[in-house]
């Protein structure tokens, strides 16, 4: 049973283990939501994620005869380095199946650890799946990634530091895969000041607990698809089911536009790079997912940071469209000199910037001497795109906008 005392135990394991990061106001994100937001910074945690904390106490725990057999674990790539980190550390062989869609960057950071990476082919649940064919057939120990007390127990630190480093606190958005972390932070914090809010933040590509508790009963998804690839979870444990059934205030979703755009206000705000999974908390708050918090203090827990930078620069693009950042515009035109001047002159008087022009001729069908100016355009936010669509229509343009 988890109990209060396994998770100080775990907090004294880990002592020596992991870092005890920072909770970091931010007066940008705070003047931006109307609540006073406060990051819990796990994306600077050792391996670059909270994960290292739940893997290194349970394999703190096994026996000698279990540590002898080899570890086995699953993961789509934070829990794989914890694992394999941990297993460094007390010389244990470590075997991981990963997703053969991990990022590189996760892989390659399990591999310097010292474990051996099996990829497989689909989402983290098929590789869920291989490991546990793998331990049956050649009897490692299995060190599951969130439906494990000793595992729960370990993330529930991150609650005991919250409420150390902000005693104030009164709502926690935390992210859910399949449900360990919040599992333990919510019990950590309940147990000891039951007033404070709990919210769990799913994306909307992949609910797995959102939708077991709507229905009240555990429920495989058929697929999942989401840029947050560390909660890209089909199904929760039943051990987390029990526990966010109990404990948690409320579970919501976040788009991937609403993930990414997330990122980049960490980016630019804080300069602070998260990944999908780590910034879903934040994306909650960002888009008022929960009511009634103006004026509340409010921790979001950043849990990761391993986003691989090969799809960093596209979230980014994602990330300035859905915020305003950004413009694609299409106008019809009368093919006649000075059109294009005139379009441009418009747009810099706004103060917006052009980045990219495509001039095409009209498709059949059409007048024979129309044409599509197609431009991308770096604006400040959505209000600017406003005033410089509302400029080119007075001017008599039309405009054919995909935003």
């Amino acid at each position: 049973m988890l109990t209060l005392d396994k998770i100080y135990h775990a907090q004294f394991v880990l002592r020596d283990a992991i870092r005890e990061t920072d909770i970091i106001h931010s007066p940008s994100l705070s003047e931006q939501t109307g609540c006073n937001v406060y990051l819990k910074t796990e994306n600077l945690q050792v391996t670059g994620s909270f994960k290292v904390r739940g893997a290194y106490y349970k394999i703190s725990q096994l026996t000698e005869a279990e540590k002898a057999k080899g570890v086995i674990a699953c993961s789509a790539g934070n829990h794989a380095q914890g694992v394999a980190l941990a297993s460094q550390k007390f010389g244990i062989d470590a075997k991981i199946c990963m997703p053969d869609g991990a990022p590189i960057s996760k892989v390659e950071a399990t591999k310097h650890y010292g474990a051996e990476v099996i990829l497989v082919p689909g989402v983290y649940d098929d590789a869920h799946n291989e490991a546990e064919r793998l331990r049956g057939e050649y009897g490692y120990t299995f060190i599951h990634p969130f439906d494990d007390e000793y595992v729960i127990a370990g993330q529930g630190t991150i609650g005991l530091e919250i409420l150390n480093e902000l005693p104030n606190v009164d709502a926690v958005f935390v992210p859910i895969g399949g449900g360990g972390l919040i599992s333990g932070v919510a019990y950590a914090i309940k147990s000891l000041k039951p007033s404070i809010k709990v919210y769990g933040v799913q994306a909307a590509g992949a609910p797995c607990m959102a939708n077991a508790l709507a229905k009240n009963k555990l429920e495989a998804l058929p697929s999942v698809n989401t840029i947050a690839d560390g909660i890209a979870v089909k199904e929760p444990g039943p051990l987390t089911f029990d526990f966010c059934s109990r404990y948690v205030d409320g579970v919501v979703t976040v788009t991937d536009e609403q993930i990414s755009a997330a990122i980049l206000a960490l980016i630019e705000k804080q300069k602070m790079i998260a990944e999908g999974a780590g910034a879903v908390s934040l994306a909650a708050v960002m888009y008022n997912k929960v009511p009634d918090l103006q004026g509340k203090n409010v921790c979001c827990l950043i849990s990761g940071g391993n986003i691989d930078v090969t799809i960093l620069s596209r979230v980014i693009n994602r990330g300035l469209l859905m915020s305003g950042r950004t413009c694609d515009l299409t106008i019809e035109l009368v093919d006649r000199p000075g059109q294009l001047v005139e379009v441009s002159q418009i747009i810099a008087a706004c103060g917006g910037n052009v980045t990219g022009v495509l001039h095409e001729r009209s498709n059949e069908g059409t007048d024979i001497n129309g044409c599509y100016l197609k431009m991308d355009i770096e604006t400040r936010n959505f209000e600017h795109i406003n005033e410089i669509k509302t400029r080119l229509r007075e001017a008599g343009f039309k405009l054919i906008s995909r935003n």
